[in-house]
């Protein structure tokens, strides 16, 4: 008889449980020590207990943790003031994750374009993308493996090559539906894919030449990883939607939908909400990780290390016939294999650093606490070039 596991089936785990952390390192139940170069797929951007975070919670879980939206949340006020300040945007909804975030954005483009006098409002997004696991942003995930097995998906969305202003242009020009883009600025899930520099500036352009709305999924890119808060604050554009999540509460379960200008009255009352979302508990984790990036100017810190630790990985691996390229963004950081090294995240614990591949098994990615020390950098560099020497039998 099959043996029936109490936690569900859906992910393929690590043989390792985690006892606590500090900083940039993890400890598990047998008391070995990793260093922690994922940072809980760029949740933890400022590492594991840290005090400030640990200090918000504590104070705010003894005096109250959830009343509901049907009241005035002074945190969640104070929270909208910091992230609308620093994005250039008007006003937020919170959620608990990426996937709600852009869940808003979708409902958020439908009734824009319903308002418009549109009967089936469409999104341009993206091939290779992600944006989540809810039915909505699966469906506008560009990715089909994670797709099978959910149909029918939900329509209202058109796909384009990603980087590829041309196609999308082509879309617009034969589907009067169109009323938004939905793109990230870097595809994290699809192996750190950047973009040309001027993509979003061209995107923007197109928006506003269309009366379209540009919505940035930037539930990985934002809260100070990819060297500025959010990464479209290097193209010198305001999109009119965007989202974050993960860093945002550095694990504590939060996500923001920010809007701007005539994508800001879209939503009222009636037409979208969420139980949990913005409640007391996380908006003061939040608070505390906001100003703790701001202050410590930790996001022109990750610019600055991510370049330091990809240059390190270039001057190792650089020269290797099986690296196709090494690339980043601030602190998102791949190494593409010219084959798949699906077993490198099982031989990297093994010797200490955590970290995970994706793009079809192809793409090594790191991910690193912002707070991470030159020192801890050299050895993430050693350590899983190492790693990559040996499995691709090179040494």
């Amino acid at each position: 008889m099959m043996s029936i596991q109490p936690v569900m089936n859906t992910y393929s785990r690590l043989s390792v449980a985690f006892d606590h952390g500090e900083g940039c390192w993890l400890f598990d139940t047998d008391g070995n020590k990793y260093l922690d170069a994922l940072s809980g797929i760029a949740v933890c951007g400022l590492g594991h207990a840290h005090p400030a975070v640990t200090t918000a919670i504590s104070e705010q879980a003894s005096q109250l943790i959830h009343t509901s939206n049907l009241y005035t949340i002074p945190n969640q006020e104070l929270l909208a003031e910091r992230l609308t300040k620093i994005s250039g945007m008007d006003n937020v909804f919170f959620g608990n994750s990426g996937a709600e975030a852009n869940e808003a954005a979708i409902k958020l483009a439908r009734r824009y374009g319903h308002a418009k006098g549109i009967d089936k409002p469409a999104t341009i997004v993206m091939e290779g993308s992600f944006h989540g696991r809810t039915m909505a942003t699966l469906s506008a995930t560009g990715n089909r493996s994670a797709q099978a097995g959910f149909e029918p998906l939900v329509s209202g969305f058109v796909r384009a090559p990603y980087n590829d202003v041309d196609a999308v242009k082509n879309i617009i020009a034969n589907n009067a539906s169109v009323v938004a883009i939905l793109v990230e600025p870097i595809q994290g899930e699809g192996g750190v894919i950047i973009p040309a520099d001027d993509y979003l500036n061209q995107l923007r352009e197109l928006c506003d030449a269309n009366d379209m709305l540009l919505m940035l999924d930037e539930v990985q890119t934002g809260n100070g990883r990819t060297g500025s808060y959010f990464a479209y604050q290097q193209n010198n554009i305001l999109p009119d939607v965007v989202t974050t999540a993960k860093g945002l509460g550095n694990g504590v379960p939060i996500g923001a939908c920010l809007a701007r200008g005539k994508a800001t009255e879209v939503l009222v009352p009636g037409t979208h909400g969420s139980t949990y979302g913005g409640n007391p508990l996380c908006c003061a984790a939040a608070l505390a990780v906001v100003d703790t990036i701001t202050d410590e100017k930790l996001d022109q810190r990750a610019g600055k290390l991510g370049d330091m630790i990809a240059d390190g990985f270039r001057a190792q691996l650089g020269d290797a016939s099986y690296v196709k390229e090494i690339r980043n963004k601030g602190l998102m950081i791949a190494i593409e294999l010219s084959e798949a090294g699906s077993e490198l995240a099982v031989l990297s614990k093994v010797k200490g650093v955590l970290l995970n591949v994706t793009g079809g098994g192809k793409v090594v990615r790191m991910l690193p606490p912002l707070i991470m020390s030159d020192t801890e950098a050299e050895l993430l560099v050693n350590t899983v070039s190492r790693i990559i020497k040996v499995y691709m039998a090179d040494e």
